[in-house]
């Protein structure tokens, strides 16, 4: 094991057992809260759920790959931190601005900041070499803003309630014994939630990271869930409740027997003996007798033969007279491949398919319709029209 309990270790310290100090592994080392086993499931998850959904996030930045796997929640402290985790690290601060009211940390190590911030930035991965700068810090922050904005967005369908988070803030920290750990968050003075994810990006990162909840954070969370629960818990109560049963209709008049039918207390007519024909009873809600249709041949007025149809020419095209079109005068065209055409510069001179002299195309909204000649109008060119095309 890597330091980090496993989740039936967490379950047992948090019930019966003691940590190191001397507290209760399930009480924080002030104000005394409590954290149940049940509220330690429900942590893990939510964190289950948000981080999914942020390496989803983070595939789509680095294009590889990215396996984050089930957290593993314990209580720590800041020697817990230190002790564990190599140095230096990144903390990249993420703070809640709407629905919820706090911040958590999310901790990485120093080489899968610069791995990732290599691929996002086009690179393969390898390119780790060198200090990490306010560039890789800078590059983080934006994935980091991402992938928690999607978490946070997952978090909103969870609470049913609108989560919003700020630009994260990345530090690069060394973990040393001088370093005051109020300085980064003031959580991290006494003990508070952590969980730990491996990550695995492609076969370039193989490690783990951390996020760290104050224990006020993480029980609000886990309040929101159980009253979403009981919210939902009580709308399916009420949408599966029987409906009132409907008030009894009264019995319709008793119907005179229908023809062919029995009387009460007559006895039934005999059936019709094989071969005899029976009567034939109209159906109930059929008509008795079918009126007749009188159906009659359509009749259309031929033309006459002095029809003119130029008589209503003239009146139609003067609805259209207004449409605006497109004329087109090509002076002429070629084809290039596209070598050819990339290496165009200024002063490119390009060979046309017409010959000096020949009339040029007249085309109207892409139709070709005439041919004409280059004319110069004062300042501006013209075309003189020279052959109708039929």
């Amino acid at each position: 094991m890597d330091g980090v309990l496993s989740q039936e270790e967490i379950t047992a310290l948090l019930q019966n057992g003691s940590d190191a100090t001397g507290a209760d592994a399930g009480t924080a080392a002030s104000g005394g809260v409590q954290v149940s086993a049940e509220e330690c499931d429900t942590i893990g998850e939510i964190a289950n759920i948000s981080m999914g959904t942020a390496a989803t996030t983070l595939f789509s930045l680095v294009n590889h790959k990215v396996d984050i796997s089930t957290p593993v929640v314990s209580m720590a402290t800041w020697e817990d931190i230190v002790s564990q985790y190599e140095r230096p690290c990144v903390f990249i601060r993420i703070a809640y601005t709407v629905g919820l009211d706090g911040s958590n940390l999310l901790v990485l190590k120093e080489q899968d900041v610069k791995v990732i911030t290599d691929l996002m930035m086009g690179g393969d991965g390898t390119n780790t070499e060198g200090d990490l700068g306010e560039l890789h810090l800078s590059a983080i922050s934006e994935a980091m803003n991402q992938m928690m904005g999607s978490a946070a967005t997952s978090l909103s369908s969870m609470l049913d309630k609108t989560i919003d988070i700020s630009p994260p803030e990345a530090n690069l920290i060394d973990l040393t014994d001088s370093l005051d750990e109020k300085e980064i968050d003031e959580f991290l003075a006494g003990d508070f939630i952590k969980i730990s994810f491996k990550m695995e990006i492609g076969d370039l990162v193989d490690s783990t990271i951390m996020q760290l909840y104050p224990i006020s954070f993480a029980k609000e969370m886990c309040e929101s869930v159980k009253s979403n629960m009981s919210k939902d818990a009580a709308e399916t109560s009420a949408s599966s409740a029987p409906a009132p049963a409907a008030a009894p209709q009264p019995q319709p008049a008793a119907q005179q027997p229908m023809m062919g039918q029995p009387m009460m207390g007559q006895p039934m007519m005999q059936q019709p003996m094989m071969g005899q024909p029976m009567m034939q009873q109209p159906m109930m809600g059929q008509p008795m007798m079918q009126q007749p249709v009188n159906v009659q041949q359509a009749q259309f007025q031929s033309f006459s033969g002095d029809f003119n149809p130029a008589i209503f020419q003239k009146e139609n095209i003067d609805l259209i007279m207004d449409v605006p079109l497109e004329v087109t005068v090509e002076l002429g065209r070629t084809t290039k491949s596209i070598q050819e055409i990339l290496d165009f510069a200024p002063g490119t001179i390009i060979e046309l398919d017409k010959i000096a002299g020949e009339p040029i195309d007249i085309l109207v909204n892409g139709k070709y319709v005439a041919k004409g000649e280059v004319v110069v109008i004062e300042e501006s060119f013209g075309v003189r029209i020279t052959e109708i095309i039929k």
